[in-house]
């Protein structure tokens, strides 16, 4: 590399300096000579860019005795020294100095410099090229040690490398085979087969040793699993008479929930009721008992999982009827439903816990109480049923919390009505969805989202 790339590379460097530097000037000779016969603008741009060429073209060259040799160093040099003498006449040349006969005869002595720059730069150049071939033929005899020693060299390796092969397949391959072979085994399950054997000590054998133990680990867990499974067949028949008892315990919540009525819920009402029918004729105590009868007959009469949506709006209406007389002005409702109520099913006793929450939980601790409105909309294949208040609302922590407990299956902090609903959806529909949003001073927002169904034989009656 030093040969082909410093010296060889050193020698075509100082050819092409020398001829760089004699093109240069041959191509200021030229543009003086048209700047000498006219004088324009583009002949004097076009010769200052020759004269600084040529120039850098003869300072090119380090002026070093030890790289040019004695006859070099000389001749650079006295380039370098006539070319400064060349440069000075030929700038008085160009800057109009002389004038008449006198301008004639420094332009000839200008021109005869040249020729004598041009003689000198070739002179250097052939003594540039003369010393190139000398070192050249020099460096010929060792380029051909170099191809000797390379195909040596060669030998050498193909040979370390075939005796490093064999190595290498006795310590490593034929544990890797061996370990390949083990694996196939494993993978047809066959988990109990013979070790796999290496004197090696190194990290492969530490790998065989960690493979054998894995073999032996992986074994015994697969006899282990094998015999958990005739206890897990056992188990599974167990959890299926738990499933059973778990649907008994949902419906038997649900009746606790049907009997569960508020005590001062029926205290204030028949308050209101006795109060009403001491201050006015008999009709709207009449209502008021209509509307409590009908729902005490919904709650502890009605047995079925899921019922109309016109029964569940009615006991809507009762219940906030009852609520409003007691409440008076502090309260008031809005009802905005779907048609074909009497046709679309859902499950029973799920709008009146949504209200009897808003009003203790959001309209209650009030004094000027507030506003509830009740929605219950059609959006695709899903039915919404979403109530409203503008109570007294939650932060978003107290959210936060109520989610978690409902997820969890808790009623700390959510109440059994709540928590009741959440569970009996997820429990009868796979698709379904339970919203909770609330701001606090703003009010809350319930709401139920369930797969939309008509019953049929309704429709058709």
């Amino acid at each position: 590399m030093k040969y082909f790339m410093v010296d060889f590379n050193r020698i075509l460097e100082n050819n092409v300096v020398s001829g760089e530097m004699i093109t240069a000037l041959e191509a200021e000779v030229t543009s003086f000579e048209n700047f000498s016969r006219l004088d324009t603008e583009e002949n004097a741009s076009d010769l200052q860019s020759r004269i600084a060429e040529t120039k850098e073209k003869v300072y090119a060259c380090d002026l070093d005795y030890a790289a040019l040799g004695e006859r070099r160093f000389a001749q650079l040099q006295a380039i370098r020294n006539s070319y400064e003498i060349y440069t000075r006449a030929r700038d008085a040349v160009i800057q109009g100095e002389y004038q008449g006969d006198a301008y004639i005869k420094e332009l000839y002595r200008v021109y005869g410099m040249q020729t004598y720059l041009q003689q000198y730069m070739q002179r250097f150049l052939s003594a540039t090229i003369e010393e190139g071939n000398l070192r050249y033929q020099e460096l010929l005899p060792s380029v051909s040690g170099i191809v000797v020693l390379a195909v040596i060299l060669s030998i050498l390796l193909a040979f370390t490398m075939f005796e490093i092969a064999k190595m290498l397949n006795h310590s490593m391959m034929d544990p890797i085979i061996k370990l390949v072979a083990a694996s196939k085994q494993i993978a047809a399950n066959e988990f109990f087969v013979e070790d796999v054997e290496t004197d090696n000590e190194d990290e492969l054998g530490e790998l065989v040793h960690a493979f054998n133990k894995m073999k032996y680990a992986t074994g015994e867990y697969i006899k282990a699993l094998e015999e958990k499974r005739e206890v897990l067949d056992r188990l599974h028949q167990q959890e299926l008479e738990n499933l059973a008892t778990e649907k008994q315990l949902e419906t038997m919540n649900l009746e606790v929930l049907k009997n569960q009525i508020q005590p001062h819920f029926l205290f204030n009402t028949l308050n209101v009721i006795a109060g009403m029918a001491d201050l006015e004729d008999a009709a709207t105590t009449e209502k008021m008992i209509n509307a409590l009868s009908s729902l005490f007959r919904y709650n502890l009469k009605t047995q079925q999982a899921e019922v109309f949506l016109n029964q569940e709006i009615k006991v809507a209406k009762d219940y906030m009827y009852l609520q409003q007389m007691r409440f008076g002005s502090r309260v008031s409702f809005t009802l905005e439903c779907m048609e074909d109520a009497e046709h679309v099913l859902m499950p029973t006793f799920t709008i009146q816990p949504l209200l009897e929450n808003a009003i203790i939980h959001g309209l209650g601790p009030k004094e000027e109480g507030g506003s509830i409105k009740m929605q219950v909309f059609r959006k695709e294949d899903m039915l919404h049923i979403r109530v409203e208040d503008s109570g007294i609302g939650m932060t978003q922590m107290e959210v936060i919390l109520i989610r978690g407990n409902l997820a969890n299956g808790t009623n700390e902090g959510v109440g059994i009505g709540i928590s009741n609903i959440y569970a009996r959806i997820h429990s009868m529909y796979g698709k379904c969805n339970f919203y909770i949003e609330s701001e606090k001073g703003k009010g809350t927002s319930v709401e139920v989202v369930i797969p939309f169904h008509k019953d049929k034989a309704s429709m058709e009656r």
